[in-house]
């Protein structure tokens, strides 16, 4: 007899497929518009509306659900430092879905590898190599001319998902903080909760439903200095960290009244 697991994974295995079909295939099905909108950087806010399309497009077919906790919310044409935690290719897709403040991705040069996703992502975001420090200094000034240009920006402070599956949220690198000083736009703190659980790096996992996301109180950066982006860096750590922990408690609790139950 074939195991209840069995089945599960055949039908995780279908939907994982199900997801990379409809991303890859949106994606060359829009080329040619695609094409020439990101032939201009003054075209980059038709772009950017395009992906949000794209990216909630991809949710929808996938069975997820973005639910927003709370009632902040950035305002409209403002610049911002959006730093959310980082645990699932998803966290992307989420990203463009929940904001319509036009802003650029600054991602790993590694996603540029994948077919046709890589084409466009390396055309319209800000890569970087952590490990080159040459690359690194690109990325930052290439950043900070798109600040300039009026755009947010959007940085996973970690860098990359943790490989350790018990770090709750890794340590944050220095670089979005010092850009948020130096161009004095808000820090918007983003947690995800969700995101790992509904489609992790583990393939035979995961599933369809809610993607929960809050936008923490914006952190300014006015009349702050940048000897101040230490403070500034574990201060969006703390809050994005305190929330995801205060998660898994309601979640542990929650468990165990089920069990008792």
């Amino acid at each position: 007899m074939l195991s209840m697991k069995f089945f599960k994974n055949i039908l995780i295995l279908f939907w994982r497929i199900w997801f990379y079909g409809w991303m890859i295939g949106t994606i060359i099905f829009a080329l040619p518009v695609l094409v020439i909108v990101i032939s201009r950087e003054k075209w980059y806010p038709v772009f950017f509306k395009i992906a949000r399309v794209w990216a909630k497009t991809i949710l929808f077919v996938m069975g997820f659900k973005a639910s927003v906790i709370g009632e902040l919310k950035p305002k409209k044409r403002d610049s911002y430092m959006f730093c959310p935690n980082h645990t699932s290719m998803i966290d992307i897709m989420l990203m463009l879905a929940i904001t319509d403040n036009p802003f650029v991705f600054l991602g790993k040069k590694e996603l540029a590898k994948i077919p046709v996703f890589g084409y466009v992502y390396k055309r319209t975001c800000i890569l970087v190599d952590r490990e080159d420090t040459k690359s690194r200094k690109t990325a930052f000034l290439e950043a900070q001319r798109r600040l300039q240009n009026g755009l947010s920006v959007c940085i996973f402070p970690e860098g990359q998902v943790p490989d350790d599956e018990t770090i709750i949220l890794d340590k944050f690198h220095n670089g979005a903080f010092r850009l948020a000083i130096e161009h004095q736009i808000p820090v918007v703190p983003i947690t995800f909760y969700d995101c790992k659980k509904r489609f992790s790096y583990t393939f035979f996992s995961g599933g369809p439903g809610n993607l929960r996301f809050k936008f923490h109180e914006f952190i300014s950066t006015t009349n702050i200095t940048i000897n101040d982006r230490i403070t500034l860096k574990n201060m969006t750590h703390e809050v994005i960290l305190t929330s995801l922990t205060e998660e898994i408690k309601i979640t542990q609790t929650s468990f165990q009244k089920q069990i008792i139950n």
